[in-house]
């Protein structure tokens, strides 16, 4: 019975253990063999530059080597990933990109021309796992013969020139290799006058391979400049510029002509500090030392019951003062001085404005603030700010006349200026702009500003010697301001 019994369990236990058996996972080892398999050693799948290459200009400054799988970044280093020349060693410096499994070797310095050198994964190499690399992956590639140095191909202003107006602003020197930006700055690219350094700021794009030198102001005219490309100036292998040092000169034009003021003058608006289509709201101590119109609008808020008033439009009182008229949509009979004369006047002048080609515009840009912009025409294809100060100089011409055609908006920043120099006098400065002018906190503007569909808003504390002139779809709004109208042109 006994014996019987022990026989039933041995025979249970074997029926159990095939049970178990059978249950076992059949993709348990799906992955034996392949780069994921936690035993499966890691391999190098590729390397640049490739096995027995040999090189082109310029001499790569990176050799890299990618792995199957992903590797432990502490095990790749100086030691497991080595490059060497004739048996001594290269140094450099090892990086690790897990994301893409690819280690990759710098060297210190340039690689020496017509050079074979080897680089080395050794064993060391190891895995997330712990796995090594089965052998250490060996190859070989070869520098190509000195490289030219870089060269200067073109200028411009191009050497010994006289420029014709307007004097241009910014001075090029294209390369004949990419260069290392870094190598190309206010140091190894300048502009001197009679032996002194000429401000401004360089930069470099490396698509066109092109350096640009733009003085911080405008050129002198009448004068000759000296362009410097210094040998400090590098291509992307470290070679330097060709020497000696790459110069050329070029001279300026005559002063050129300033464009004379509208032909028409601002008529019937001259006298208007500011004007406005659809409406003028004023807070706080405000003065306009002129007259003050609004037409077709019918509502001014905002300035003192004693200020003198004409025309059939309403007002709400506050504190601002109009040292002239008052001019709320006049009736008939139409009137010389009228607002409705003031913006027929105002159309006349924005247009010739904008229509201005001669003598030709001057490109401009982004921000005004910190140039020195002389007598002209200036041109924005999209808005234009100011921050700091813009300082427009007249060279000693109380007539000179500046006129900014912008496309778009007008914003100065605030406690930004535009300073007059030189004899420059506000009635000659006019500003066009296509939408709406803002004029930022106790900023100082100079000068007339025309707006064609938008409207004109000065900021608290904001001073304006000249005008603010809005078309009949604008606005103006004035809060505690200074406006000082300026003789007419």
């Amino acid at each position: 019975m006994r014996k019987f019994r022990v026989g039933n369990i041995w025979i249970l236990a074997f029926l159990l253990a095939a049970l178990v058996a059978g249950c076992g996972d059949s993709d348990k080892n799906a992955n034996a063999g392949k780069p994921g398999d936690p035993l499966t050693p890691p391999t190098v799948t590729s390397v640049t530059p490739a096995a027995g290459s040999t090189l082109v200009c310029p001499n790569p400054a990176v050799i890299t080597a990618t792995f199957s799988k992903a590797m432990n970044p502490a095990t790749i280093n100086t030691s497991t990933f080595t490059l060497a020349a004739g048996g001594a060693s290269v140094p450099g410096q090892v990086t690790y990109a897990a994301a893409t499994n690819t280690a990759t070797f710098t060297p210190t310095a340039s690689l020496a021309p017509t050079t074979t050198f080897t680089a080395t994964i050794t064993t060391g190499a190891q895995d997330t796992f712990g796995n090594a690399l089965a052998a250490n992956l060996v190859w070989t590639f070869t520098t190509p013969a000195p490289c030219p140095p870089p060269t200067v191909t073109s200028v411009t202003p191009p050497n010994g020139s006289t420029l014709v107006c307007p004097n241009t602003a910014v001075i090029t020197a294209t390369f004949s290799h990419t260069m290392n930006p870094a190598t190309i700055n206010t140091t190894t690219f300048t502009l001197t006058l009679n032996g002194a350094s000429v401000a401004g700021t360089v930069s470099y794009i490396v698509a066109t391979r092109i350096a640009t030198f733009t003085p911080s102001a405008t050129l002198a005219s009448n004068t000759s400049f000296t362009a410097t490309i210094t040998t400090g100036a590098q291509d992307t292998s470290g070679t330097a510029l060709a020497p000696p040092n790459f110069v050329w000169t070029f001279t300026t034009s005559p002063p050129c002509p300033p464009p004379p003021p509208p032909s028409a003058g601002l008529g019937a608006a001259c006298t208007y500090g500011v004007l406005a289509g659809s409406t003028v709201t004023n807070t706080g101590a405000t003065v306009v030392a002129g007259d003050l119109g609004l037409s077709p609008g019918s509502s001014v808020t905002g300035f003192l019951n004693t200020n003198t008033y004409v025309g059939t439009g309403t007002h709400t009182a506050g504190p601002g003062v109009v040292t002239g008229t008052i001019h709320l949509t006049d009736p008939p009979p139409p009137s010389t001085t009228s607002a409705a004369a003031a913006q027929a006047a105002l159309l006349v002048a924005y247009n010739d404005l904008a229509g201005r080609t001669a003598p030709a515009p001057t490109t401009v840009a982004g921000d005004l603030g910190g140039l020195t912009l002389a007598p002209g025409i200036y041109k924005s294809t999209s808005t234009l700010g100011i921050t700091g100060t813009v300082t427009l100089d007249g060279g000693g011409n109380a007539n000179a006349v500046w006129i900014f055609q912008i496309a778009t908006g007008l914003t100065t920043l605030s406690n930004s200026n535009v300073v007059l120099a030189g004899g420059a006098q506000a009635h000659n400065i006019f500003w066009q702009v296509g939408s709406s002018a803002t004029l930022g906190t106790n900023s100082t503007f100079n000068g007339s500003i025309l707006t064609g569909s938008g409207s004109i808003s000065l900021a608290t504390g904001a001073t304006l010697n000249g005008r603010a002139l809005a078309q009949t779809a604008g606005a103006v709004t004035l809060d505690t301001n200074m406006v000082n109208v300026p003789p007419c042109p």
